[in-house]
């Protein structure tokens, strides 16, 4: 039976091959507004914004993706359905490590979760492999450096209860190699394999669970300057790669 979309309301054709992905729908609209040419909002359902332009000449979407397993699933799904061959996330995370620091970035070469959720209805309680591209990721992490990021390159753990984290939490984590939580690049990994969309992922630390004073979550507009650079780096990442492979 062929899927269609349910929740975006964009039509065929709307939906460029590369997609940057977002939580947060003020994220998203900056990269739209600042860096994209000629942008358009081609879905605004649910408050899922669709942005189609342009970057460089090349035709990229900026879609937004919520909060969460459940619905950053539903959107990369349906934005497969409407022709997405890449998509790369660029959100926030907490850090894990004292290293890991606010306003740093992370791109992500793997992301641990806990086995159930989302991701267990797709695969019957089993676990997937949930790895990015390997050429996106490192087209990404060179980017990253050239926009003069503080980047770390490096494993996180997926987390969909934001209010269960805790200093047990963080140190468990941080003793099995995971640089910074969040909550969507297990999910985006894993689907990215299964339906066969290229993906990556570059997270700026919002946070950091094992530094006290640093434990206040910043929002949009504390890292905007940041992010812009974050943004750029993954703009360019996706215009120069090729999801024909």
């Amino acid at each position: 039976m062929e899927m269609r979309p349910q929740h975006l309301t964009a039509k065929p054709g709307e939906v460029a091959e590369r997609v940057l992905v977002v939580g947060d729908p003020a994220r998203a609209k900056m990269v739209a507004e600042e860096l994209l040419e000629d942008a358009r909002v081609v879905s605004e359902n649910r408050a899922l914004y669709v942005y189609t332009g342009r970057y460089k000449g090349v035709p990229v979407s900026v879609a937004v993706h919520g909060i969460g397993a459940p619905s950053a699933a539903i959107v990369f799904e349906e934005l497969r359905m409407l022709g997405a061959k890449a998509m790369l996330r660029l959100g926030t995370a907490g850090g894990l490590r004292r290293e890991v620091d606010v306003g740093h970035a992370v791109v992500v070469t793997g992301a641990a979760y806990y086995c159930g959720g989302t991701l267990g209805v797709y695969t019957h309680g089993a676990c997937m492999p949930t790895a990015p591209h390997p050429l996106l990721t490192v087209k990404l992490y060179e980017a990253a450096r050239r926009e003069g990021l503080r980047v770390h390159l490096g494993p996180v753990i997926s987390n969909d209860a934001f209010y269960a984290e805790s200093p047990d939490f963080a140190e468990y984590w941080s003793r099995r190699g995971m640089l910074a939580v969040e909550m969507e690049c297990a999910t985006l990994f894993a689907l990215g394999w299964m339906r066969g969309f290229a993906t990556a992922a570059i997270v700026v630390i919002a946070d950091n669970l094992v530094i006290p004073e640093k434990q206040k979550l910043l929002h949009h507009e504390e890292l905007a300057p940041v992010m812009r650079k974050a943004a750029r780096a993954a703009l360019e990442a996706l215009v120069s790669f090729n999801p024909e492979g």
